[in-house]
């Protein structure tokens, strides 16, 4: 007959955990240069959404004054890396020039605005990626507009003296349009939350989160998995350990390793990318949270499992559409509805949702209790179904 709770139970569990982590050299592998790489390697890569040296074709077929000014102009942006080549007829092919965008300057462009009727720039962008083709579009009219500004002031600066004089006659309110009109109309944009608009602050949390739960969802997917393969899953179902004292013995060593991982994270995060926490304590409570569910979700998975070869696919079936359905690196708002939907299902988007609430908007707890209320019960459900499978392992 098994007693009660033994916490010396869970804590020798836990110490054997500990043990089979500290000799097999892979799993340390993983835990110790894993996470910090990681978070370089994601870091880096979403530190910035703007484009630099995209490679672009710029075909000048007027070659007037006014053309070759704005080709100068264009050669200062350092959005684009420009290959100057000769007019061709037609839609240029961007593959076989190796460029993502082509600028052409059709014969008689400059005169153009002079006669008061400017001929279009033809753009060609490389739709592929809709993200870089409607910034490149943007870049390319930012430089034009910035071109045009230019030679507005100087067309007002070189009119006669009588022009002045004339104009000067007209009434205020007039005049008052007529500069208006003149004037490139212009938003001022007040970005609240996120001032200097650094994505990598907007992707820190799906980076720590992807990161974790990459790591605590395989590692602990292959324990009982593991100990089902060598046969001693069945010693311990035989001794007087209870089934949710064998669950939580093996969850501490891991949930330990977890946390130290966060802070490693978290202190790579602040030092190399200059990202600010706020509210230490309740991202403390997010990601402990977080952890547990992830913990939970692969003792489900290796319970369920039968050798440590079917525990690792299934977590990978699971992480898969993870990684791209949870909001960690784009707006949720950006899927479909029923994708929406499906997301919440995932422990990563509340995660990154109250992380983002809590860090970036500094919001009150009501705005996501929700999500930590999610977490709160996928932990004790997930925990209790790996108990119920040790249960059916045993019967």
């Amino acid at each position: 007959m098994r007693g009660r709770f033994s916490p010396q139970a869970v804590g020798s569990v836990a110490k054997k955990e500990f043990i089979h982590i500290y000799r097999d050299w892979r799993i340390l592998v993983l835990l110790l240069i894993l996470p910090p790489l990681f978070t370089l390697l994601f870091g880096h890569a979403f530190q910035s959404t703007s484009s630099r040296d995209v490679p672009a074709l710029l075909e000048n077929a007027d070659h007037s004054p006014l053309s070759d000014m704005f080709v100068r102009e264009l050669l200062k942006a350092t959005a684009f890396k420009w290959k100057q080549g000769n007019a061709t007829s037609g839609q240029p092919d961007l593959l076989r020039a190796g460029v993502r965008a082509a600028l052409i300057i059709p014969a008689g462009w400059g005169a153009s605005l002079k006669n008061g009727d400017p001929l279009p720039l033809p753009l060609y962008l490389d739709g592929s990626d809709t993200n870089t083709a409607s910034e490149l579009k943007g870049r390319v009219q930012e430089s034009l507009g910035e071109f045009q500004k230019q030679q507005r002031d100087e067309m007002v600066g070189s009119l006669p003296e009588g022009v002045i004089d004339l104009a000067k006659k007209l009434p205020v309110e007039v005049r008052k349009e007529f500069v208006s009109s003149m004037t490139q109309w212009d938003v001022k944009a007040h970005v609240l939350y996120n001032p200097e608009e650094r994505f990598i602050d907007y992707v820190v949390p799906g980076v720590i989160g992807i990161i974790l739960q990459l790591l605590t969802v395989t590692l602990t997917a292959c324990t009982i998995a593991r100990e089902r393969e060598s046969g001693t899953l069945f010693q311990l179902m035989v001794t007087s350990l209870r089934r949710n004292e064998i669950v939580i013995g093996k969850i501490i060593p891991y949930l330990a390793i977890s946390i130290l991982l966060i802070l490693v994270v978290m202190v790579v995060a602040g030092w190399h990318f200059h990202v600010a926490f706020h509210q230490p304590f309740m991202l403390g409570v997010i990601c402990l949270l977080f952890l547990l569910f992830s913990l939970g979700l692969g003792l489900l998975v290796s319970a369920f499992s039968r050798t440590q070869t079917q525990a690792i696919q299934l977590s990978v079936f699971f992480l898969l559409p993870v990684f791209v359905l949870s909001g960690a690196f784009a707006p949720l708002e950006q899927l479909p509805a029923v994708i929406r939907y499906l997301s919440e299902f995932f422990p990563l988007t509340h995660f990154c949702r109250a992380f983002r609430l809590v860090n970036l908007y500094r919001a009150g707890f009501s705005f996501y209790a929700g999500d930590l209320l999610f977490l709160l019960v996928g932990a004790i459900v997930t925990f209790f179904g790996a108990a119920l499978l040790l249960k059916r392992i045993q019967e």
